[in-house]
C-alpha cells in the first residue's frame, strides 16, 4: 500500500470518527446554546499544556471537536515541561486567570488542588452538565486516580502514559535470541543483554547495544529505579506516608538500574528521554524503557523513525521479585476553579475523554486511552491492537504495585531530591545505600 493510499484512508477514518461522535454524543444537541457559544458570539477556551504535544493537539484534535461544537474556539498554549507547573500555579493564583483548562502531569494534582486551582468535576455544578453516557466507571482505576486528591476528582485522563518496554525484533533475531515476553525476568533480560551488544561491521567495536533509557540527572530518571523497586515488592512510602525505600530492596533495585549502563551506548550516563529515544529509533539499541506514548512516532511514523511496526514490540518492563514493572505518568486535564467558561471547558474535556473522543485522540494523535471499553474494543488502526493489550496490562500492574510518583503537595520537591540522589548512585558518586539513605532523610523533612 503506497503512502498516498494510507494517508487517504486516514483522512476518511478521521472524518468518519468525527461524524460518529456527532451522531452518538447526545449532550451535543441536548445542551442549550447558553455557555456553548453561538455563531455570532463564540466562546473562547484557553488551555495551558506541555509544548511537546500542544501544537499537534491544536492541529489534529480541535478541528474534530469543532465538528461537534463549532462555536467553542479552543486554543492550546504550549509551555516547556520544566516551566509548566510554575506557570500553572502562577496563573491559577492570579485574580483573573488567563486559562480555563490546565493539562497537568500525574504528580501535580495535589499541589494545584491545595491552592484551589481546580474545580471538582463530580461536584453539583459540573455533574449537572455531565451526560449520563459519560460512564465514570468505564475508566481504569490507575489513570483515573491520577486526577483525584483527598476524595475529590479534579481532573480526567487525557493522555494516559505508562512507562513501557520497546524492543527491536530485528536486533533480537540477528543476535539469535527469541523475542522477550511479558514474563521475562531481570536475570533473563541481562542474560540476553550479553548477546545483544554486538559489532556488526567487523571493526572490533560494538555498534549496537542492548538497552537505553533514563540515566541523566533529571526528575523522570528515578521512575526507572522506582519501576524496578515496585516490581521487587518495594514502595516509596509506607502506610504512614514516610519514606520506605532506603533498604535492601531499594538498593538492589538501584543496582539493577545502574547495571543497565553496562549494556548501553557510550555516553549513556547523560541520556534521558530524547537521547535514548533517538538511539532506539535509529536501530542502535535492542530495548528502550520509555513512555509508551511515543510508540506511534517510533514504530508507525516514517517522518520520525527508521523502524516499522513489524520491527517494534511493546510490553511491560521485566519481572522482579513480585511482579512485572511499569510506572504511571498520566496527563490529566482539569477545569480552572475561576473560569467563566465552565460549560464550554467541560464540553471539550467531556468530548476528549468520552469513548468516542478517546478513539479519535488515539487514532490521530497517538494518545493512549484510559477507558476499559476502548482498550478491549476493536482499535481504529491495526497497530493499536498490541499497544492496547500492553497498556491494559500496565494499568493493572501499576494499580497492584502502586507504581507512581509521590502523591503530595510537596511531590515536586521530593522528586527533585530523588533525581539528585539516584543520579549520584548511577554515576558511582555514592553507593546505592548511601544515595537512598540521603534521599530518604531529605524527603522525610520535605514531606513534614
Amino acid at each position: 500500500m503506497d503512502k498516498r493510499t494510507i494517508a487517504g484512508r486516514r483522512r476518511v477514518l478521521a472524518g468518519m470518527a468525527g461524524s460518529l461522535i456527532l451522531a452518538t454524543m447526545p449532550w451535543a444537541s441536548a445542551w442549550a446554546e447558553d455557555g456553548l457559544g453561538t455563531a455570532d458570539a463564540p466562546v473562547e477556551v484557553r488551555i495551558m499544556a506541555n509544548e511537546a504535544f500542544a501544537n499537534s493537539w491544536q492541529t489534529l484534535l480541535v478541528p474534530e471537536f469543532n465538528k461537534v461544537y463549532p462555536n467553542i474556539h479552543v486554543t492550546f498554549d504550549g509551555v516547556p515541561y520544566t516551566e509548566l507547573l510554575a506557570k500553572m500555579m502562577l496563573d491559577a493564583t492570579s485574580p483573573q486567570p488567563e486559562y480555563d483548562v490546565l493539562l497537568v502531569d500525574d504528580p501535580w494534582v495535589p499541589q494545584l488542588a491545595e491552592i484551589g486551582a481546580l474545580a471538582d468535576l463530580k461536584g453539583e455544578k459540573i455533574a449537572a452538565l455531565t451526560s449520563a453516557d459519560y460512564d465514570w466507571d468505564d475508566f481504569n482505576a490507575a489513570p483515573l486516580a491520577a486526577g483525584e486528591w483527598n476524595g475529590v476528582q479534579y481532573a480526567v485522563p487525557v493522555r494516559s502514559n505508562m512507562l513501557l518496554r520497546f524492543y527491536n525484533r530485528s536486533l533480537y533475531k540477528a543476535a539469535g535470541l527469541p523475542e522477550p515476553t511479558p514474563a521475562q525476568t531481570w536475570d533473563e533480560f541481562f542474560s540476553d543483554a550479553e548477546k545483544l551488544v554486538r559489532d556488526t561491521n567487523g571493526d572490533g567495536k560494538a555498534d549496537v547495544w542492548a538497552v537505553d533509557t533514563y540515566f541523566v540527572r533529571e526528575p523522570l530518571t528515578p521512575t526507572i529505579w522506582q519501576s524496578i523497586l515496585n516490581a521487587n515488592g518495594g514502595s516509596l512510602l509506607d502506610d504512614a506516608g514516610a519514606p520506605a525505600f532506603a533498604n535492601e530492596i531499594g538498593a538492589k533495585s538501584l543496582e539493577t538500574h545502574k547495571r543497565l549502563l553496562d549494556y548501553a551506548p557510550p555516553g549513556a550516563l547523560g541520556h534521558g528521554f530524547s537521547d535514548s529515544l533517538q538511539a532506539f529509533r535509529q536501530g542502535l539499541v535492542a530495548n528502550l524503557f520509555n513512555w509508551g506514548s511515543v510508540y506511534k512516532s517510533t514504530a508507525v511514523d516514517p517522518k520520525s523513525t527508521t523502524l516499522t511496526v513489524d520491527e517494534v514490540g511493546i510490553q511491560v518492563l521485566p519481572v522482579g521479585d513480585a511482579r512485572a514493572g511499569s510506572h504511571r505518568g498520566i496527563w490529566i486535564a482539569g477545569i480552572g476553579s475561576k473560569t467563566e467558561h465552565v460549560e464550554a471547558s467541560w464540553a471539550f474535556l467531556q468530548w476528549l475523554t468520552s469513548k468516542q473522543g478517546e478513539s479519535v485522540n488515539a487514532t490521530l494523535a497517538g494518545s493512549f486511552p484510559a477507558r476499559k471499553s476502548t482498550l478491549t474494543g476493536t482499535p481504529a488502526e491495526p497497530w493499536l491492537g498490541p499497544v492496547y493489550q500492553t497498556l491494559q496490562n500496565a494499568y493493572e500492574v501499576a494499580a497492584e504495585g502502586g507504581m507512581w510518583r509521590i502523591r503530595s503537595a510537596k511531590s515536586d520537591a521530593a522528586q527533585q531530591i530523588l533525581a539528585d540522589e539516584i543520579a549520584r548512585g548511577l554515576a558511582g558518586q555514592a553507593s546505592a545505600e548511601e544515595a537512598l539513605s540521603t534521599a530518604s532523610e531529605k524527603i522525610a523533612k520535605v514531606l513534614k
